[in-house]
């Protein structure tokens, strides 16, 4: 399962409108390889499903995640933050072992 915090729900739902995507485009949360710990996060909007996802919804939002990369989100926050240390989403996974310094990557 994957929760929102309340800035985020507001950020994605800000985000949403002005890129002209409708409530059916839904976010998808997966994780890829690459960056300095070794997995990055991406985070896009959806609005179809695949075969192999898992939909959890929260405050009101759908957020998808394929098979593979929910291994490592289980229990992930997604948080968004606006404050003088950097902007932008931010995922608290308790499966990371590792962070690196941007926060963008991990790894287990």
């Amino acid at each position: 399962m994957i929760n929102i915090t309340d800035k985020a729900k507001d950020k994605i739902v800000e985000i949403r409108s002005q890129e002209g995507k409708t409530e059916n485009h839904n976010v998808r949360v997966s994780v890829k390889g690459g960056g300095c710990s070794g997995l990055m996060y991406d985070l896009d909007f959806d609005d179809s499903s695949q075969p192999n996802d898992r939909v959890f919804e929260d405050k009101g939002v759908k957020i998808m995640v394929d098979k593979k990369s929910l291994l490592y989100l289980a229990g992930t926050i997604l948080d968004f933050s606006d404050g003088l240390n950097g902007k932008g989403f931010q995922f608290i996974n308790p499966n990371a072992s590792r962070t690196c310094g941007c926060g963008e990557s991990f790894a287990v």
